[in-house]
């Protein structure tokens, strides 16, 4: 027969249910944590301030996440998703050119909206594999595209896939440097460099506004006082 105490466990004994329970529960803490860190603040973020945001111990974070890369790929993982879904849309395109300027003001929307993505398209995680295969996989599409857009005659032949590269370093850093005070800034800079590719007379999207002058100089005000760092 069962008693009491043995159908209740052992005494301050945690079941292995509840143990993974809370396992899960503190997974899903530290990830929603450094997601909002890195939004913020991008991935120069330490893995203590995460720790400390999500109200675990460093022990803890380690368990559930023995490196920075194995972090950086759990919260990225479906932006990567989404990132190399958008060249799969923009290869569907049936225009061409229109699915190649597309794809380029969705990878930039991409940056905008998230700093610590900003950061992982501009940058290599090599012992994050899963990661690297959806860069690598989004590259390859992207390859397909580049050649497509010049089939059509409005991709000038010059361009090389090195240019988005430069693009988004470049985007990352007007993200970084605008924050909050001219927020939409990067689609003026898009725009610039989507008339830069083309050849005349290609269609290209609307340009959109210049900034206000005000909110360029309190974006200025905030780089000085921080030494022109960004991050």
């Amino acid at each position: 027969m069962t008693t009491p105490a043995e159908s209740t466990g052992t005494p301050g004994h945690q079941p292995e249910t509840g143990l993974r329970a809370d396992a899960e529960r503190n997974r899903e803490r530290i990830l929603a944590a450094a997601r909002r860190l890195y939004a913020a603040q991008g991935l120069c973020v330490s893995m203590a301030a995460v720790a400390r945001e999500a109200d675990v111990g460093k022990a803890t974070l380690s368990r559930r996440f023995a490196t920075r890369e194995d972090l950086v790929t759990a919260v990225f993982a479906d932006r990567m998703d989404g990132y190399a879904a958008a060249v799969t849309e923009a290869l569907a395109d049936p225009d061409a050119w229109h699915g190649f300027t597309g794809y380029i003001q969705a990878v930039c929307a991409m940056q905008a909206a998230d700093r610590g993505f900003a950061d992982v398209l501009t940058m290599t995680f090599p012992a994050a594999k899963a990661l690297e295969a959806r860069r690598a996989g989004a590259y390859e599409g992207f390859l397909r595209l580049i050649d497509r857009a010049k089939d059509t005659g409005h991709l000038r032949a010059d361009f090389v896939p090195e240019d988005l590269v430069i693009l988004l370093m470049a985007n990352a850093g007007v993200v970084a440097a605008t924050g909050d005070d001219a927020p939409d800034a990067w689609r003026r800079l898009v725009g610039h460099m989507l008339r830069s590719y083309a050849t005349p007379g290609a269609p290209l999207p609307p340009p959109a506004g210049a900034p206000a002058p005000t909110a360029l100089y309190r974006a200025m005000v905030r780089l000085s006082r921080t030494g022109g760092d960004v991050s």
